[in-house]
């Protein structure tokens, strides 16, 4: 390990800016979804669709940021993504019609993806220069981030604050935010001879492949928190409406701490070590959550399940960030990337579909099924693999 030169240090003050600004602005608009379906009478199931809009549209801004940072550089990337969202934010908030509206969410998630791979590609080459774990750090800031943007909403309602004028006013923080940090990001780029062609990426694929699965199951686990916690407690558990919202801000802020000691545990015990503890914590929790017959015992397993799940995302952008060649590691980062929308769509669709045909208390069997496999596929993280002939194949051809 050796000590970061001050311009790692910046770098990585504001990188890690940059990952709570993303959750600052994205909380700010997801915690008023509702106050948007009053204000254009769209039903449950209209927001539904505008939810699952912006991850199927962030896949493609994931996409595009493969292009644009293979091309010219994350920092660019990074920075252009978080002016889109910016942008996006300042037209939701004064859209006059649903047209208007779901234009500006489709826009809002191409530069969600952007944002969501180039803050993880600054942060892998900023670990890189550091020598040693720091990704979950940047996770941290994230989900810190995201507690500022509900505080904010909320004294937003408390004040009186119109709609537009909320979610404005997150949008010019974004877009303050990023030309401050933005001459700070780390500068890194291929070569100018590398920028114009567009070599196949030929990586270990079935490691490749099982980082992408436990991506997709940790984000499937969070999304189904996300998404049903709190309908679980009302429904099931005949808990207050107030109660009831406990449980996200329960697993949010153990999240927090997760995150937070994530580093420190794996420099000291290894990433498998890791990964299959907070996997195991995870699958505790949320046995906790289904064998539950009181909300503050379901609570109590949503907490649970933060403490132990969260650490995942990092790690796997981590473990990517090894296993690619160092010209081609902001492609596989982008690539991994798109494992978290489909774990989103399968957390937010499947656990759904299952409660809708039974109840959640079966739908959450699948979280649970979900934080199984993940302690199964922690040999993938595995920090000393050899890249072999025989495993590899051109990850453009499977993905593209």
């Amino acid at each position: 390990m050796t000590l970061p030169t001050p311009a790692p240090r910046a770098a990585r003050v504001a990188t890690a800016t940059a990952f709570g600004l993303q959750g600052l602005f994205l909380a700010a608009l997801l915690t008023q979804l509702p106050q948007f379906k009053d204000r254009f009478g769209f039903d449950d199931s209209t927001i539904v669709i505008a939810v699952v809009l912006v991850s199927l549209v962030a896949g493609v801004g994931s996409v595009l940021a493969e292009y644009v940072a293979t091309r010219t550089s994350s920092k660019t990337t990074l920075r252009a993504g978080l002016f889109v969202i910016a942008g996006a934010g300042a037209g939701i908030a004064f859209a006059p019609s649903t047209a208007a509206f779901f234009t500006g969410f489709a826009v809002y998630g191409i530069g969600l993806g952007m944002v969501d791979a180039a803050t993880n590609m600054q942060a892998v080459a900023i670990q890189h220069r550091y020598g040693r774990s720091i990704l979950s750090s940047f996770h941290a800031v994230w989900s810190v981030g995201a507690i500022v943007g509900a505080l904010y909403v909320s004294a937003c309602s408390a004040l009186e604050v119109s709609l537009p004028v909320s979610i404005f006013g997150a949008a010019l923080a974004v877009a303050a935010g990023t030309l401050l940090i933005g001459p700070r990001l780390l500068a890194v780029g291929p070569e100018p001879e590398a920028a114009t062609s567009a070599a196949p990426l030929a990586i270990p694929l079935r490691p490749f492949l099982a980082l992408g699965a436990a991506m997709a199951l940790f984000f499937a686990i969070d999304f189904s928190v996300g998404n049903w916690s709190a309908l679980y407690l009302k429904d099931l558990l005949l808990a207050s409406a107030s109660t009831a919202a406990l449980a996200v801000a329960a697993y949010q802020t153990a999240g927090l701490v997760s995150r937070l000691t994530g580093d420190f545990w794996v420099r000291r015990h290894g990433e498998i070590a890791v990964v299959r503890v907070g996997s195991a914590i995870a699958a505790l929790g949320l046995i906790v959550v289904i064998a539950a017959q009181s909300p503050t015992v379901a609570i109590i397993g949503f907490l649970i399940v933060g403490l132990g799940a969260p650490v995942v995302a990092p790690l796997c952008f981590s473990a990517a960030g090894r296993l690619a060649p160092p010209d081609q590691t902001d492609a596989v980062i982008a690539r991994l990337n798109l494992f978290n929308y489909a774990g989103t769509l399968i957390g937010g669709a499947i656990v759904g579909a299952v409660a809708a045909v039974s109840d959640l208390r079966i739908g959450f069997v699948l979280p649970l099924l979900f934080a199984v496999t993940l302690f199964l596929l922690a040999p993938a993280f595995r920090p000393d693999r050899v890249r072999r002939d025989t495993d590899s194949a051109e990850l453009s051809s499977v993905v593209d």
